[in-house]
């Protein structure tokens, strides 16, 4: 699925394994969102993402025209 999780880290340098910390979630389901290979991440995995980073939800997956 596509989504902006890559440039947001990008943007307040970070890691993956820093978000792994502040959400609790695996590294390796944050890997498969960062590289856009999950399938279908659940709404509470984009909440948990989206609070952490401070960010809308709308700004973690819209906004995705590639």
């Amino acid at each position: 699925m596509k989504n902006n999780l890559r440039v947001i880290l990008a943007t307040k340098r970070m890691k993956i394994s820093e978000l792994h910390e502040m959400t609790g979630i695996s590294k390796g389901t944050l890997t498969a969102i960062f590289y856009e290979r999950a399938k279908q991440p659940s709404i509470t995995t984009f909440q948990k993402i989206s609070k952490a980073l401070n960010v809308s939800i709308d700004n973690l997956v819209g906004g995705c025209n590639r």
